[in-house]
Parts: C-alpha cells; sequence; structure tokens
C-alpha cells in the first residue's frame, strides 16, 4: 500500500510518513490487538474522563451567579424605623422614563435628623435637590441572599468591577492552559492533573472566604489559570489509550457531558443562593477526585517519550487483561530494540515550526487568517452568549438551564451533517443563523422577554453546532507539519478574545439586545468569511506547507455554492470510504489476526472513521497529543 495514502486518509498523523523498513512503534497499530474501546477505555471514559468535565463548567461559569446584583437603592439611616415601602417613598426619587420604578443610585438630599428633631412635618417634594448614595445602599433579597455584588457593594459606579472579575478569570484561561501545557509533557499527564485539580480546589477555597474584592479577583485568576486544562489533561489520555475510530466519540461524548455538567450547575445555583456556599458547593466535592490517583494511568505514549519502557508495558498489559486481549510479544521486542537504539544513535531532533511558518505564502496565509477569525468569533460568541444566558427571560436559572440544554442537539445534528454535507456549510450556516437571531431582537419591544429569550435560545444552539465543527476543520486546512503550530496559534488568539467579552456583556446594563446585536454581527462576518475556505470533505490531507499552499489556490466565487467534496475515486485502496481498510493493514507484524477484527466492528463506528475526525493530529514529533493545542 502506498505510504502517503496510509498517511493521508488514516488520519493524516502528525509526522511524514514512514518508510517501510523504518521500526517505530505507533501505538495506534497495538490498540486494535489490546481493545480500541474495551471494557479499560470504557471505564476510564464514564468513570474517569467525563465526570471530570464538571469541575471546569462549574467553576467556569459559577461565577455568573456570585454576581447577582438584585435590585437596589440608597440606604438612608435615619428613615430605619420606617417600612420599606415608606422608606423609598420618602427618599428614594422615581425613574423619569418610568415613573413606577425607584432610582438605584440616587437618593433626595435631605436633612432628615433635622426634620426628625424639629419635629417638623414632612411634605414631600419632587423637586428635592439629589445626592449620590453617601451611606450605603440596601438590596432586594428575596431571591439572592447574598452575591459578591452585595458583600461589597458592586453597584453604580463600581458597576464594572463585577465584569473585571469575569475579565479576570477569561486571562487566567490562556495563561494556565500553555502553562499546564509545559507541565504535562514534562512531568507526565497524570501529576500534571493532579496539579491542575489542586489548584482549582485552592483557588475556589480563597474565592469562598474572600472578604476583601481585589482577594476575590486573585482567586477568580488562580481558576482561570485551570479552565478549561483541568478538563483536557484526562481527556488526553483516553484519547491516546482509545483507538482512532473511536476518539471523534469520545470528543462528542465530551462536549455533551460538559453540556450535562452546566445543566447540572442550574440546578445547583438554584438551590443555593448564597454566593460562598456556591462556591463550596461547586469545588468541594471535588476533592474525592484524588481517588483517582489510584486509578488514572499515565500515558503510555508519554512515557515512552520518556524512555519509561517498563511503566508503559505494565500499563499496556493492564488494558489487555482488562479487554481480555493479550499483549503480543512482539511488541515488546520491537519496544525494546527502538529504545535500545535510541540509546545507543541518540534522537534525532526535528525542527520545530512557528507561527510565522503559515505566513510565507499567500494562500497560507489568507487561510490562515480565515481560520484564525472563524475560530475567534466562533469561540467569542459561543462563550459570551453563555456569559449572557442567566440575563435573558424573567428567570435566570431556567434561562441557563435552557441555554445548555439546547447544545446537545445541536452537536448531535452537526457531528451527523459534518459526514454528508462538509465542513465548510454547516460552519458558515451555522454562524449566520446564529448571527441573524441574534440581531433581530433588536426590532423586538422591551417588554418581550420569552420572544428574545426563544432567538437567544436558537442562536446559542447553532453558534454550539460551529464551535464543534471549526476544531477539525481547521486540522484539515492545515498541513501535516503546521497542524500544530496551526491550530495552536488559531486557538490561542481565539482565547485572548474572550477577554473581552465581559464588556460587551456590560453594555447591556443599559440596552439589553445591545450585546446580542454585537456578537450576531460578528458571528455574521466570521460565517460568511468560511465561504473562502477550501472544502475538505472526502480530500487527501496536505503534509507539506507546499500541498498546504496548494489547497484551495485555485479557487473561485463558483465554489462558493458548491457543497461536499468530490469522492477520490483513483483506487480502491485509496478511497475515503475505505478508511477501516486502509487502517487495518497498517501493523506489519499483526497481519495473521487483522481477519479476526473485522467482525466485531460496528458499521456505526465505521461512520466514526468515515468522518475523519482530526483530534489526533495535533502531536509532537514523539506522537504524543499536545495540550496547548486544545484551548
Amino acid at each position: 500500500m502506498n505510504e502517503r495514502i496510509l498517511d493521508q486518509e488514516s488520519y493524516a498523523q502528525s509526522t511524514p510518513a514512514k518508510p517501510a523498513h523504518d521500526d517505530g512503534i505507533d501505538l495506534d497499530d497495538l490498540l486494535p490487538k489490546i481493545g480500541e474501546f474495551g471494557l479499560y477505555q470504557k471505564c476510564l471514559l464514564w468513570l474517569v474522563c467525563l465526570p471530570a468535565c464538571l469541575p471546569c463548567g462549574f467553576c467556569a461559569f459559577n461565577q455568573l451567579f456570585m454576581t447577582d446584583t438584585p435590585d437596589h437603592w440608597c440606604l438612608v439611616p435615619q428613615l430605619s424605623n420606617f417600612s420599606l415601602a415608606e422608606r423609598k417613598m420618602m427618599s428614594i426619587p422615581k425613574k423619569a422614563e418610568d415613573n413606577s420604578t425607584y432610582e438605584s443610585c440616587m437618593r433626595y438630599s435631605v436633612n432628615w435628623t433635622e426634620i426628625f428633631e424639629l419635629n417638623k412635618s414632612i411634605h414631600f417634594n419632587e423637586s428635592w435637590p439629589l445626592e449620590p448614595c453617601l451611606d450605603g445602599y440596601e438590596y432586594d433579597r428575596s431571591e439572592v441572599i447574598s452575591s459578591v455584588v452585595i458583600d461589597f457593594d458592586l453597584v453604580c459606579d463600581y458597576d464594572v468591577y463585577p465584569t473585571l472579575g469575569l475579565v479576570a478569570l477569561n486571562v487566567g484561561g490562556p495563561v494556565g492552559v500553555y502553562s499546564f501545557g509545559i507541565l504535562n509533557d514534562r512531568i507526565g499527564r497524570k501529576k500534571s492533573f493532579f496539579a491542575c485539580l489542586s489548584t482549582l480546589l485552592l483557588g475556589s477555597i480563597m474565592t469562598a472566604y474572600a472578604h476583601e474584592y481585589w482577594f476575590w479577583v486573585v482567586a477568580r485568576i488562580i481558576v482561570g489559570l485551570t479552565i478549561p486544562a483541568v478538563y483536557q489533561i484526562p481527556f488526553i489520555i483516553s484519547l491516546e489509550l482509545a483507538g482512532p475510530n473511536y476518539r471523534s466519540f469520545v470528543t462528542v461524548m465530551t462536549c455533551i457531558f460538559y453540556t450535562l455538567g452546566l445543566i447540572l450547575l442550574s440546578g445547583v445555583t438554584y438551590v443555593l443562593r448564597d454566593w460562598r456556599s456556591l462556591a463550596l458547593a461547586t469545588s468541594v466535592p471535588f476533592f474525592f477526585y484524588y481517588l483517582y490517583w489510584f486509578v488514572l494511568p499515565e500515558s503510555p505514549r508519554w512515557l515512552l517519550m520518556k524512555d519509561r519502557l517498563e511503566e508503559a508495558n505494565n500499563i499496556l498489559k493492564t488494558i489487555a487483561r482488562v479487554n481480555g486481549k493479550h499483549l503480543p510479544e512482539e511488541f515488546t521486542t520491537k519496544l525494546q530494540k527502538q529504545v535500545l537504539e535510541q540509546k545507543e544513535h541518540g534522537v534525532k531532533e526535528t525542527k520545530n515550526a512557528n507561527a510565522f511558518s503559515l505566513c510565507k505564502t499567500p494562500n497560507m496565509r489568507l487561510k490562515t487568517i480565515l481560520i484564525t477569525l472563524n475560530w475567534c468569533a466562533s469561540e467569542m460568541v459561543y462563550v459570551g452568549l453563555s456569559y449572557y444566558g442567566p440575563a435573558i427571560g424573567s428567570n435566570q436559572y431556567m434561562s441557563f438551564f435552557l441555554s445548555s440544554a439546547v447544545e446537545i442537539p445541536s452537536y448531535i445534528v452537526c457531528w451527523i451533517l459534518m459526514d454528508k454535507v462538509g465542513r465548510r456549510w454547516p460552519l458558515c450556516l451555522s454562524m449566520v443563523i446564529s448571527g441573524i437571531f441574534c440581531m433581530v431582537t433588536v426590532l423586538l419591544p422591551n417588554d418581550a422577554e420569552n420572544e428574545t429569550l426563544i432567538l437567544y435560545l436558537i442562536s446559542k444552539c447553532f453558534i454550539s453546532a460551529s464551535f464543534l465543527i471549526i476544531y477539525p476543520y481547521a486540522g484539515e486546512l492545515y498541513p501535516t507539519e503546521l497542524r500544530g503550530v496551526g491550530i495552536g496559534t488559531s486557538a490561542y488568539i481565539g482565547g485572548l478574545g474572550l477577554i473581552i467579552i465581559p464588556f460587551i456583556n456590560y453594555l447591556g446594563t443599559n440596552n439589553l439586545v445591545l450585546p446580542l446585536v454585537l456578537m450576531g454581527a460578528l458571528s455574521v462576518v466570521g460565517g460568511l468569511t468560511a465561504l473562502r475556505l477550501p472544502e475538505t470533505l472526502h480530500t487527501s490531507l496536505p503534509q507539506t506547507a507546499e500541498e498546504g499552499e496548494e489547497i484551495g489556490k485555485d479557487w473561485t466565487y463558483k465554489d462558493c455554492w458548491s457543497c461536499g467534496g468530490p469522492r477520490q475515486v483513483e483506487s480502491e485502496g485509496d478511497s475515503y470510504e475505505n478508511l477501516d481498510q486502509l487502517e487495518l493493514t497498517q501493523a506489519p507484524i499483526m497481519e495473521d489476526e487483522v481477519s479476526d477484527l473485522r467482525p466485531v466492528r460496528r458499521s456505526s463506528m465505521r461512520k466514526l472513521v468515515r468522518q475523519a475526525s482530526i483530534l489526533e493530529t495535533q502531536r509532537d514529533h514523539d506522537g504524543s497529543l499536545k495540550m496547548t493545542y486544545w484551548f
């Protein structure tokens, strides 16, 4: 079989195709022998990887409810003996635009002490001079018992401070992913996960016991360092231990379970209305995750990279035993031979590409800009709408629940459409439709809460689909030798874009639909530019920068209307639909047992293969996944 075809069609591994005489080890050749997705991988996924999604979602979005801003008005200590209705009527002016509600940050400038001492009769006068709240504020605690806003008086002149706290959380994200990514490669996946978990718990405990605003901000930065790294590490372990045919399934299940975590969070926030209790309830239970130390394995790929042969071999034997398989002796022999050769001759250093390599040629430069623009727009709008969920509708808890629940059907439908229609049009339509429904809200009257909520939910559903598409699409557009740095660059810029999202949402303080209009416009622009990208369905993935430059170089406006991609019919082996056969012939030392695998492969799993997930292409030269590519 042609080595080039193997490399392009079998998910385009991030290193060039190996020559026939190369004795290099690829665990993807071994996993079909010991179980691609057997009992061991299933237990790892359902008991470790998927529960590990909860801390990330809980700690990333619980802050939206910690900073609840209830109705408030100026405190007038001299009127403390009067009822609430009397205090407001006597000391708080009504809003000019709405005579039924009271001002939140102004009061009448009246010397109530003098009036009471002289026993003067009170003649209410709307023409009294006004002054700001000099003695603090009163809050409506009927729904929210306490919040960061109430405890630290973050209203009126300080109402931007909760937004700054959300910015602090997002500032920590890119720094943490990069830092824990380095740690992940140096000390291993297992130790870095517990380091990340410890950091998250430290920041969460500091959050709960913060008695100064700036201390609370520092705590949120510490929490932000772990988002989303805290669940990516066990997720990467699961991906590295699952066979190529099941990595798409693992990824989609992770997205779905992450969303289920957000749905659970909406229930927790509904029950707990005290922000300190909420901070503890969404973090303290995760101390039980330290029990993972006894069941979470180290990644065999990382162990092989570190020449820790015996440990890697023991883990692979455990996988084989739990799955009811047998680890071939040929693998151990071959692995020992490779380690001896590395010690004798050393490991050949590879030249790493950088972000400037993406911009050397015009077509590759244009595609990089468009991919990054789409990634940034998709991520910013998705996170922005997630943050804005509690502000829509009359019940913030139900709104957040619905905004999370609508993601699940979008993931499933989008997953199917990508294999039928392609990547470009689903990405374009999902972003454009999401943006249009966002912008239509400006046409609704101010009191149309339910209508605004419905449009918002439709928009959130479609942008969630685009967020799922952009990652594999980018992986297919970047050539193999630049894929890691390309996805890392685009994703990192997208992460930095999240820093300005809280400020956009802050504009909704005075105009509820303004953030929706801005995010909608960003989504439409990003979606339309996606049409300029070439379709990648049923096409060979580029390996070198030169091949990447040729993909889409002859683009014309007619290509905008094409849907899907042409099927390759050069030969049976080159067919995209025969990817199963290509994968099963990659391991020469296992040819005698390949036929045994055919009966156990389900048609549903072939669909996962044909979908050509690029999740496993972001690898280092040693074949291990890099966490920094997942942000």
